[in-house]
């Protein structure tokens, strides 16, 4: 009897997985995301208890000590091993504060491209207690000065090829006291220091930790700037706590310590900075760095140095699928067909804005590589990551996930710009399977730090009396949808701004600058679907002054030296009137709904060929946009 009872016991453990498996085939995926999210908040208690708190800064000398000779940054031809880069960076940091005087909590701004050397100035800033500023090396003029202004910094450093865009800002800078520098050796510009030399001249012994004995886990690391409804981009406050959980995405995504990450986004991002360069430290692994992305150079670069871990957006992943497929290789005698897209060691790529078409396509192309898409606002306390590899989803729901970061999905009248309350006065709650705005709750455990000097831009981030009264959410200002498995999907993005090439365009922004157009007399700007692309490119619906006809040449000329590619409007529709709502708010949704099909729109319509200027949208143009073989 015992010998039955105990076979049929054993039996059942045997059985249970199976049985659990059928109700849940993610269960063994479940489990393991559980034991690794555990691990990372032992990890990080641990951290934060630290005297001094343990920071990034202090895991990348950790290696230096533990790993010095392994490569730690490759770039173009030139490699440098953990210990190099310490070096570099202490003679960076002997350099600034010989010379630029910085102590602790001092902020200064970076404005440059990517290479070594904004590595080692960020780094040479940690050392010293400083706080970085990360400025978006497209902006320029009004934006530049908006964006190096509300972080308070007292010095900026700028790369040689952005030597012209200092020297517009620079009168406004003076009258700051700003100090600047340049990444040059010498500089015959009045109010502008060289600063390689300086580097050159200095030493690399290590420096003391009590530079920067004060910081701890809440202390600003970097600000990193997005675009919002007010026009101009906004500095979210990265502090400490918040890089840390950044860097360990890569922990979660299975990266390895033997892995080799390629990074190509711009150090700006906090997708390649905190992901992938933080990422890559807190793994103790090598980056290979490039300038910019190069859909044609790509896997040439992934196969020379032996990529194993990509990141991506949404649109890098189209242009790889886009490129046209290499199948011949040749040997001494003779040429072989072969399809070499397979050819390569990326085994993980990790990112976001993905395309479930483009997702299919690209592992049938490229290979059987785990994508781990992922989703989260830099500023916000609340993030997704899909690591069951689920085609589509951003993220899966995992209550251990729900209990350390309460978030829900909420009722949302796109019309009125705001959510649904009941008879109470409180938000509710969407079933599965129905599209709702995320909001997080902010607590101890998931604070939400805001904007640098914007206080306004941080409250309308805040939404109050969601569930009870006196609660308090950050507003994400994203439409998400979680299926009845648990998987969650972007659905839309709500507010004055819309996503193209990676990239946030605030509305405002550039209808400001389209009425300094001198025909222009209102704007509205807004984003628009193109087929076969990821995000929303920009058009502008304009009304012009009395008794003026569309000036394209000025219109080209003004967008062309004012804003960035990304947020040019690519195509312009003149109306006679703007229809407004009642409190005098733009109507944006059906002009993005109606498009720019001239065979639809009867008002004129216009469309940006590149290097060229405004010329006639045409059925011809439309077609071709459509059927891809004109690539925006």
């Amino acid at each position: 009897m015992l010998v039955s009872i105990l076979l049929a016991t054993l039996a059942g453990l045997a059985l249970a997985p199976l049985l659990l498996c059928w109700r849940n085939p993610h269960f063994f995926d479940d489990v393991n995301y559980a034991l690794t999210t555990i691990q990372i908040a032992l990890r990080l208690n641990k951290f934060k208890k630290g005297k001094p708190c343990y920071s990034i800064l202090d895991r990348f000398l950790d290696s230096v000590a533990r790993q010095p000779d392994k490569q730690f940054l490759v770039f173009e031809d030139s490699s440098y091993t953990y210990r190099q880069a310490d070096q570099e960076s202490n003679k960076v940091a002997r350099a600034l504060s010989q010379h630029a005087a910085l102590k602790e909590g001092d902020t200064v701004a970076l404005f440059l491209g990517n290479e070594p050397r904004f590595v080692w100035l960020w780094l040479a800033l940690a050392k010293l207690g400083c706080t970085a500023s990360l400025l978006n090396y497209n902006i320029r003029s009004k934006s530049l000065l908006h964006c190096f202004s509300c972080c308070e910094a007292r010095v900026l450093i700028a790369g040689p090829d952005l030597k012209g865009a200092v020297e517009e800002v620079l009168p406004s800078l003076k009258q700051q006291c700003i100090q600047v520098f340049i990444l040059s050796e010498n500089c015959d510009v009045e109010g502008i220091e060289s600063l390689s030399d300086k580097i050159q001249q200095a030493g690399d012994q290590p420096l003391s930790r009590h530079l920067r004995a004060n910081i701890n886990f809440k202390s600003p690391a970097l600000y990193i700037y997005t675009s919002g409804t007010t026009g101009l981009p906004k500095a979210a406050v990265i502090n400490h706590e918040r890089l840390w959980m950044a860097s360990f995405l890569q922990t979660i995504a299975g990266v390895r310590s033997d892995d080799i990450i390629y990074v190509y986004l711009p150090l700006y991002h906090s997708s390649a900075f905190l992901m992938g360069l933080c990422g890559a430290i807190e793994r103790g692994i090598t980056v290979v760095l490039r300038r910019k992305f190069s859909a044609s150079q790509f896997w040439n670069d992934c196969r020379k140095y032996n990529v194993t871990i990509i990141q991506y957006i949404g649109e890098i992943m189209r242009y790889l699928c886009n490129t046209p497929k290499v199948n011949l290789f040749f040997t001494l005698h003779k040429t072989h067909k072969r399809d070499n897209d397979k050819d390569h060691k990326v085994r993980v790529a990790l990112g976001n804005g993905i395309r479930a078409d483009t997702w299919a396509e690209f592992l049938q192309r490229f290979g059987d590589i785990h994508i781990c898409e992922c989703y989260g606002a830099t500023e916000g306390n609340v993030g997704f990551v899909n690591y069951i590899g689920k085609i589509g989803a951003i993220g899966k729901e995992h209550f251990l996930h729900k209990m350390g970061c309460p978030y829900a999905l909420i009722r949302y009248d796109t019309e009125k710009e705001e959510p649904v309350r009941d008879s109470r006065g409180f938000c509710i709650e969407v079933a599965k399977e129905e599209t709702g705005l995320l909001v997080a709750k902010i607590g101890e455990r998931t604070p939400f730090s805001g904007y640098a000097k914007n206080k306004q831009q941080t409250e309308k981030k805040k939404l109050r009396d969601v569930f009870v009264t006196g609660d308090l959410y950050f507003n994400s200002g994203d439409l998400l949808k979680i299926d009845s498995e648990g998987f969650v999907f972007f659905q839309d993005r709500i507010g004055d701004t819309f996503r193209w090439k990676g990239e946030n365009v605030a509305t405002t922004e550039v209808a400001d600058h389209l009425l300094m157009v001198d025909c222009v007399e209102e704007a509205n700007v807004y984003g628009v679907k193109v087929p076969g692309h990821e995000g929303r490119i920009g058009m502008a619906s304009l009304k012009l002054k009395e008794n003026m006809d569309f000036d394209s040449k000025a219109a080209y000329e003004h967008v062309k030296n004012s804003l960035p590619s990304y947020a040019r409007p690519r195509f312009i529709r003149i109306q006679d009137s703007l229809t407004v709502t009642g409190t005098f708010k733009q109507m944006k949704m059906n002009l993005a709904e109606e498009g720019f099909n001239p065979a639809v729109i009867r008002d004129p319509l216009l469309y940006l060929e590149e290097n060229k200027g405004y010329i006639p949208m045409t059925q011809e143009i439309f077609n071709s946009i459509a059927e891809g073989r004109i690539r925006l």
